[in-house]
């Protein structure tokens, strides 16, 4: 019992122990470098899509999205390394692993047979890895707690609205006669992200899951919202009372000394 009390003892100490300032350099790399590639990697995709090119066949493409997804395989090892429990951050970080092996490749390789439209979204699992280390890198530039989550979320939030209007505008295009371009297909995923809806629907069995899943991420986003503001009043209403109790404290010192002014002068008229 006292070797098991021990053992959670250390275990506990392990995890409260503050990082290292080479752990947090060598993390803090990582995450930038994953950062850089994600959006590299948007742009990729983007322009691959515009232009209407084959991606499997696509040698620059498939060889750069597999250096990528080593990279990220790279930063779950070292991240692994780094952690105080191994086994927990297994438990949180499993889904990290699956979404950074390079599927395409593996397709591409073994000359699996999949469908046009299945092989198109798996080019963006890699960047669910990204949107996390994006969100995290602006969770780092905020300090309030509240607003650090807002600005993760609204991150996620936007990665997610261009990446799912790249997807509906894959699928709609040439089927749509309202898709006449990205930016229908942006501005009907915007909208539907709103809740506000748009004048045109989709018309693909794809395109109609998007308009599920976009308001579902906008309704998300009220009680988040709610939680800055709040948070937000409350941080002024502190400030404010501290403001005044400091006020308040130079008001007592000012009357103190008025008053052992006033009884040092009266003394010699006292005396005399």
């Amino acid at each position: 019992m006292a070797t098991s009390d021990n053992q959670s003892a250390q275990q506990l100490e392990q995890e409260l122990r503050p990082q290292s300032r080479s752990e947090k350099v060598v993390k803090s790399i990582c995450r930038g470098i994953v950062l850089v590639l994600s959006l590299l990697l948007i742009v990729y995709i983007s322009y691959d899509t515009f232009m209407n090119i084959p991606f499997l066949s696509n040698h620059k493409y498939m060889t750069f999205q597999f250096w990528v997804c080593v990279a990220f395989l790279l930063d779950f090892f070292i991240e692994f390394a780094y952690a105080r429990n191994k086994k927990d951050y297994l438990k949180r970080r499993w889904f990290f692993f699956f979404i950074s092996i390079p599927y395409l490749n593996l397709v591409n390789t073994f000359n699996i047979t999949v469908p046009s439209d299945i092989l198109f979204l798996l080019r963006f699992i890699p960047l669910v890895r990204g949107a996390y280390s994006l969100s995290m890198v602006i969770g780092y530039i905020s300090t309030n707690r509240a607003a650090s989550l807002m600005a993760q979320y609204t991150a996620i939030l936007a990665a997610l609205v261009y990446c799912l209007a790249l997807i509906f505008y894959y699928e709609e295009y040439g089927l749509n006669p309202d898709v006449k371009s990205f930016w229908d297909a942006l501005y009907w995923s915007a909208m539907n992200m709103t809740t506000v809806g748009c004048y045109f629907s989709a018309v693909t069995a794809t395109g109609k899951v998007i308009s599920v899943i976009l308001p579902i991420g906008g309704m998300l986003m009220l009680p988040l919202f709610t939680a800055m503001v709040t948070s937000m009043v409350q941080n002024y209403d502190a400030r404010q009372k501290k403001l005044n109790r400091e006020l308040a404290l130079i008001r007592a010192e000012e009357r103190s000394k008025q008053q052992s002014g006033t009884q040092s002068t009266s003394d010699p008229t006292d005396q005399n």
